[in-house]
């Protein structure tokens, strides 16, 4: 029984993925002077990224904004080889490499990211940034505006007077970076999940911008499936006492109500094939039976509360609930009607998704496919083979690298 518990043990590595694998901030920007490309390290530094004032797409204004943002490879001087990667929804931008030597985590995407990789740094100049109302606003490693932000205006957080803030203003954020880096155009735009949200919004509202496209297990619309996933990870906050409306700063945060939220994140992500594969109906504790203790558990349980309560540690309840509003209101092209919006992108579309995820449904993956090719923009679509689920858009990617690589450079 214990046996089972430590083989059960050795897989919380792979759901660090999951607050931004355990994952450093210095305020500056790439200069604007091109370089010699030189093969890359392995070795990244996190940045920071700061706009006076933002007015978001609903017409608030957030002064202040900050972002990490890290970046991989060298600028040409064209500024021409730019890849721009989005992340997942408790994601950041460490996507490759590591901070230190000796760290143990590196990025979620480093199995194509690098010298030599589908995704090459010699060729390649890859830029990520932390997005708004990042969920990992207590991580070190994560710089982020978001409702738990000091509000200068008031000298306190800003907690639910924080505006309401969409993929749209994720996009806009990162391309006020990209300029402030001179870069008006990318070559690519890739992510997973809320990632690839980003990247249809990306192609969708600036089709002239983007050169390629390549979402991951996410598809053009949040579907009413997926309005319910999301507002089941919100609940547990919202009748968390210490949630308090949003108003915790000052006293004991929501973590039981954040812990029970990011335990339903990461049993969403994954599936049953993983959880069945990964665990069998070993006990939590060898001596106590959960068939004859109300408080006994079993080991699967005890392994995602304790995967949960270490998310928990650098997330804030509020920037979930933020994070979920956006993913809900989420229509790529931030209109009224989803054909129009996925017919607007024009760029060449790469396609990855999982017949076994349970957060988009592949039905839905395949509609958006059909609709940004209705116009005869060219459009492939590639199943990721694993049992993992939604979380094969990650720990799988390595199956398409090679056609990640050639379609990079048709």
């Amino acid at each position: 029984m214990q046996d089972s518990i430590e083989r059960s043990t050795t897989n919380t590595a792979e759901h660090s993925l999951f607050r931004g694998l355990a994952s450093a901030l210095l305020v500056g920007a790439l200069p604007l002077i091109a370089a010699q490309a030189l093969a890359w390290d392995g070795l990244v530094e996190k940045q920071v990224f700061e706009m006076e004032e933002y007015t978001t797409v609903s017409g608030a204004t957030i002064a202040p904004v900050r972002v990490g943002w890290e970046a991989y490879g060298t600028l040409n001087e064209a500024r021409d080889n730019v890849i721009l990667i989005t992340h997942f929804f408790s994601g950041t931008s460490h996507a490759a490499g590591r901070y230190a030597e000796g760290d143990e985590a590196v990025g979620y995407w480093d199995a194509i990211i690098g010298p030599g990789k589908p995704l090459d740094t010699d060729e390649y100049y890859i830029i990520a940034s932390d997005t708004l109302v990042n969920l990992n606003a207590h991580d070190p490693n994560v710089t982020t505006t978001g409702p738990a932000t000091v509000n200068p205006e008031t000298g306190e957080p800003w907690g639910l007077d924080f505006p309401v803030v969409t993929i749209r203003d994720f996009v806009e954020v990162q391309k006020a970076l990209l300029e402030s880096q001179g870069i008006e155009e990318l070559h690519a735009v890739m992510g997973a999940s809320m990632g690839a949200l980003q990247a249809y919004e990306w192609a969708s509202t600036y089709p002239d911008r983007v050169e390629r496209l390549i979402p991951v297990i996410g598809g053009g619309v949040a579907d009413p499936w997926l309005l319910a996933t999301l507002s089941a990870w919100a609940a547990p906050i919202r009748v968390d006492a210490n949630w308090n409306e949003g108003d915790y700063y000052d006293g004991e945060p929501p973590l039981d109500g954040l812990r029970e939220a990011l335990k339903l994140v990461t049993l969403n992500a994954n599936h049953w094939h993983w959880a069945n594969e990964t665990f069998d109906r070993s006990w939590a504790d060898e001596d106590a039976d959960p068939a004859r203790d109300i408080h006994a558990r079993y080991a699967i349980e005890q392994i995602l509360d304790d995967i949960a309560a270490a998310r928990a540690e650098v997330a804030d309840a509020n920037h979930l609930l933020y994070l979920v509003k956006a993913n809900q209101a989420f229509m790529a092209g931030h209109g009224d009607s989803l054909e129009e919006g996925l017919t607007s992108i024009d760029a060449p579309t790469l396609m990855l998704y999982s017949e076994n995820d349970l957060v988009f449904a592949p039905e839905g993956v395949r509609e958006t496919a059909e609709l940004i090719g209705a116009d005869d923009t060219p459009v492939e679509l590639i199943a990721l083979e694993g049992g993992r689920g939604h979380l094969d858009g990650v720990v799988a990617i390595e199956q398409a690298g090679e056609r990640i690589r050639t379609f990079l450079s048709e």
